[in-house]
């Protein structure tokens, strides 16, 4: 199944306990920090378009670009006359403009599990970024992930209408820096009682600084900085995830 097929549907209910303006706020700062002019902000892989919306609301022009049809769906339904949203693969699309600003966020970059898939992605960056302009992006830092691997988790969340048991059951390979995380999602409809079993895997790579630091060069672009995301922390053997800023 394509990864965010099925799942899609019920995306935002599966992360509502997400801090998304709180991730807002974080990336606002960075910017404001890194590039206080910034007026334009490209996110790759913006899936419902919460990031998106959110940073349209402080003030910066937003485009988003999904390659999955149902989650950009959802962020069209929240118009915004500061936020597009394009269908598109994040490794080839091209919009024809320049952005201040580039990100990728919720491990958007992990997504990219081959060399040549991260490659191709950085060159969309690089594209659309403008001179001076910087690359934000968070990923599943590799130390951690070997120090601390993975294990089967449960989360269970309901709404209104449905219920969602998710089932995450990874398997490390440890020699090509991958982890396939292979979920069962269980949804149980209220009131007329259907249900239905979603199964997908989403197949995720860990990365290492000096690992980074190649494939930004390769594309042009600079690693500036790196720290634990949302705390600004230099990374450690406990920083699942890793935020970088990267200069064009």
């Amino acid at each position: 199944m394509t990864v965010f097929g099925a799942y899609s549907r019920y995306y935002n209910l599966l992360y509502r306990d997400k801090d998304y303006s709180g991730e807002a706020a974080y990336v606002d700062g960075l910017i404001r920090t890194h590039l206080s002019s910034a007026e334009s902000l490209l996110d790759l892989g913006c899936g419902t378009g919460r990031h998106a919306l959110l940073l349209a609301e402080r003030g910066y022009r937003v485009a988003g670009v999904d390659r999955s049809e149902e989650m950009l769906a959802a962020a069209r339904s929240q118009p915004s006359p500061s936020a597009t949203f394009h269908h598109g693969d994040i490794r080839t699309v091209r919009l024809g403009t320049g952005f201040d600003v580039v990100l990728s966020l919720f491990h958007v970059m992990s997504y990219q599990s081959s060399n040549e898939d991260l490659g191709a992605a950085l060159a969309t960056v690089r594209a659309h970024l403008r001179p001076g302009g910087i690359f934000i992006f968070d990923c599943w830092y590799g130390p951690a992930v070997l120090s601390d691997p993975p294990v089967v988790r449960v989360k269970r969340l309901e709404d209104e209408e449905t219920e969602v048991v998710r089932i995450a059951e990874p398997v490390l390979h440890p020699n090509e820096n991958l982890v396939d995380v292979n979920y069962q999602v269980i949804v149980r409809q209220k009131g007329g009682g259907t249900s239905e079993q979603l199964r997908e895997t989403h197949r995720m790579r860990y990365l290492f600084l000096p690992e980074l630091e190649i494939h930004l060069k390769q594309a042009g672009l600079q690693l500036f900085a790196a720290s634990e995301w949302m705390t600004g922390n230099p990374p450690g053997l406990d920083t699942w995830g890793v935020c970088c800023v990267v200069q064009g």
